[in-house]
């Protein structure tokens, strides 16, 4: 105390301390870094011994001084403070000190999750679909890699250049109607078209003329599949038949083990294997040398017509299924496990990978008849997409995979853009803009 007293009466400047410091003849204690309180403390405190009580008192103790120190000097720890600082204390960390908390700042910075990104939520175009059937089983609508977009409408069929926006209509019959249609990816100008009466029809658009028709079924054809030259149907009979369109003698395979309505069937991108769904509740897989399923699955509850092979892992397969059912399943195809499950609260009506993202999405019927997007695989809920107001039975994708188009009881079709290209820029002009509603026919 004494010491400071007579510093303070020599009145020294700062300027005259700094330059005192500086020469390094002597080091001058700093003030504005000193408790001069708990610095009093300690130089009148004895020195105690070092204490030989049991862990469990030290346990009591320690917390008991530390607040005492806090509510008398303002430090939780007055035997670790100096009496002379000879140096400005640096700032106090904001990240806590224990051990525990250390690691738990550094596993957050570390670990730095990403926002989900915007979706949004509004169609970007309406289309007026009058005579969209709303059948759950059938698929009527798809997209070209041309980016022709093919809607059926009853006995019509309807084609969209979402290019141009222009609308033709390709055929229409007096006394069927059209229950699946299917572009091929590989030549865009062919349109597979099932029809009410077991048939598969074959179109060449490019010169609006039918090409090939081919029977067999015994029951209206309700789902379409290509893969190259082969094209499989699945008809309300339970088969699935393999086409391939080179030959004169169309018919090269034959699947019969469904026992209700194959309302969905797609070939791997690889074109290796065929998965087929059906009003059985069943899942199968097939390969095309074998009239045998690799491996089928009872875990759906209620029909399968939504299936989807993901674009990025080949042999990782997603199925949805019916009102009873409402989940999404994700199945390893090389040894038919179920890989996960999730209950969408809602029928399931079609589901799309994306093909730049970790997502999907998907389209619901009752209750909710809502478009939702997921992250994979989380399957966290990015987005949920209303503006339908019937179920969602009908879902297309454009080749871009930027854009979906959705086909609703509600007769009409609106455009989706849910997907985004890793490389997009953030201000990048959309294909599709403005809400006009315009008429498909």
């Amino acid at each position: 105390q004494y010491f400071f007293s007579v510093f303070e009466l020599n009145g020294m400047s700062t300027s005259l301390t700094r330059s005192l410091s500086n020469q390094g003849d002597r080091f001058i204690p700093n003030r504005s870094t000193m408790n001069l309180d708990v610095s009093h403390h300690n130089i009148v405190s004895e020195v105690q011994p070092n204490s030989t009580s049991s862990s469990n008192s030290a346990d009591i103790i320690n917390p008991y001084k530390s607040t005492l120190s806090v509510s008398l000097f303002g430090e939780q720890n007055i035997e670790d403070c100096e009496i002379l600082a000879l140096k400005t204390k640096p700032p106090k960390s904001v990240i806590p000190q224990s051990k525990l908390n250390v690691l738990s700042c550094h596993n957050l910075n570390s670990g730095k999750s990403h926002p989900l990104r915007h979706v949004p939520t509004t169609a970007e175009k309406v289309l007026d679909a009058p005579g969209l059937v709303d059948d759950y089983y059938l698929n009527l609508l798809d997209w070209s890699q041309n980016n022709m977009l093919c809607v059926a409408l009853g006995s019509a069929v309807y084609l969209w250049n979402a290019t141009t926006a222009t609308t033709t209509q390709l055929l229409e019959y007096p006394n069927r109607s059209i229950t699946s249609i299917s572009w091929s990816p590989e030549s865009p100008q062919f349109l597979a078209v099932g029809t009410s009466d077991t048939l598969v029809e074959i179109w060449d658009i490019s010169k609006t003329a039918q090409i090939r028709s081919m029977s067999g079924h015994h029951g209206r054809v309700g789902s379409l599949s290509w893969n190259n030259h082969i094209l499989s149907s699945g008809a309300f009979d339970g088969a699935i038949h393999n086409h391939d369109l080179r030959q004169a003698q169309h018919l090269v395979g034959r699947y019969e083990r469904h026992v209700g309505e194959v309302c969905g069937l797609k070939w791997s991108n690889d074109g290796r294997q065929l998965a087929s769904g059906g009003n059985d509740n069943m899942v199968m897989l097939w390969e095309l040398e074998s009239n045998t399923p690799r491996w089928s699955s009872e875990e759906h509850v209620a029909a399968v017509k939504a299936i989807s092979w993901c674009p990025w892992l080949p042999h990782l397969l997603a199925t949805g299924g019916g009102s009873a059912d409402r989940t999404i399943k994700f199945w390893n195809t090389l040894t038919g496990s179920l890989i996960n499950s999730i209950d969408t609260e809602s029928q399931v009506c079609g589901i799309h990978w994306s093909k730049h993202q970790k997502e999907l999405v998907s389209s619901h019927g009752f209750s909710k008849n809502q478009l939702s997007v997921w992250k994979y695989p989380s399957m966290t809920q990015i987005a949920e997409l209303r503006g339908h107001t019937q179920r969602v039975v009908q879902l297309a994708i454009s080749p871009d995979g930027t854009t979906v188009c959705s086909g609703s009881s509600d007769e009409t079709l609106r455009f989706w853009r849910v997907f985004e290209p890793l490389s997009a820029l953030k201000n990048q002009q959309k294909d599709y803009s403005g809400q006009r509603i315009n008429k498909i026919r």
